[in-house]
């Protein structure tokens, strides 16, 4: 049972339209799927990835119009990275980011590889970061956004999670999910412990937790921006019931597999406090839509398809412009 890397990272926004804006719009992303929070249906829920919806590639967002800005800090997942093919794709998302006045910073190296650190307009805490590809797959690159296929984000890159005490954290990943310490890097903060480096599967940014030790750091106040959890790719459904199997037995409280009609899914808390969950590459978001329609209309699994009246009644209104 071997983990195959991120599966997708989900995120919460407080403006829906103005989300879809710039990860389609100015980041090139192309919604896969609009949808809505199956354990709250009057929220939307929107998958931004890549031009199919490859498993590993999307990061979602649960619209909250309230949400409060988020106070960052630890037991959080505090950067989602996308990665690029070159260098010279870097250099292209300079010109893209200062043309669009996103805020970004100077390209450094970070675990021998050249990253560059980037917000959106919510202060959602994200990284371009370049990929060699000889790792988990680049993804299928989405052609209609006016980005340059050869600069085109190609998929998740690693994750970050910043917590008081790592140990506990790095076990749960060896011990219990698999993953293996491949190395450290210098954090960028003076007297803080090295970053440490997991990863899983075939291995490359797609792959990879970073942990950062920040004991000086209060808890984080989720909001606006924030990450609310990151899922792991499980192969197969029958590791899915040995994952589900395998985590009780060590002593998490799961959810308890759920059946998101796209994907199968079992949540837990790490002892951070972090939520993780794994989900199955199968059956896809083109279960219900074809490929070349993803993302055009609401689109329900089948146990919500019955009260889609009474849902739609319940979601305000979006105008996505094209």
């Amino acid at each position: 049972m071997e983990l195959a890397g991120i599966h997708h990272v989900s995120a919460i926004t407080a403006n829906a339209e103005k989300n879809f804006d710039f990860f389609t719009r100015i980041l090139g992303m192309r919604l896969v799927k609009k949808s809505v929070n199956q354990d709250n249906t009057s929220s939307y829920h929107l998958f931004y990835g890549d031009a199919v919806g490859t498993p590993g590639t999307d990061i979602t967002y649960f619209d909250i119009p309230h949400a409060a800005k988020t106070v960052p800090g630890a037991s959080s997942i505090s950067n989602t990275a996308f990665r690029v093919k070159s260098e010279a794709a870097l250099t292209y998302w300079k010109e893209r980011f200062t043309q669009h006045q996103v805020q970004f910073e100077d390209v450094i190296d970070r675990f021998g590889r050249k990253t560059m650190y980037f917000e959106d307009f919510e202060g959602s805490r994200l990284m371009l970061e370049v990929d060699d590809g000889k790792g988990v797959l680049y993804g299928i690159p989405w052609t209609k956004s006016g980005v340059p296929e050869e600069f085109t984000v190609v998929g998740l890159g690693h994750v970050t999670l910043t917590v008081r005490k790592a140990e506990q954290t790095q076990l749960v990943l060896t011990e219990v999910l698999g993953f293996k310490k491949v190395g450290s890097y210098p954090s960028l903060m003076t007297a803080m412990p090295d970053i440490t480096v997991y990863s899983t599967g075939k291995g490359g940014p797609a792959s990879e937790v970073h942990i950062e030790e920040r004991p000086d750091l209060a808890l984080e106040r989720p909001g606006r921006g924030s990450v609310h959890h990151v899922a792991f790719r499980v192969k197969t459904f029958e590791d899915y019931d040995k994952w589900e199997e395998l985590l009780r037995s060590r002593g998490f409280m799961t959810s308890g597999k759920i059946d998101r009609y796209y994907f199968k899914s079992i949540y837990f808390r790490e002892p951070n406090g972090i939520l993780f969950e794994l989900a199955t590459d199968e059956p896809g978001f083109a279960t219900d839509e074809s490929v070349d329609t993803l993302g055009e209309t609401l689109a329900l699994p089948p146990f919500l398809e019955s009260r889609r009246e009474q849902i739609e009644a319940s979601l305000r209104p979006l105008t996505f412009k094209d």
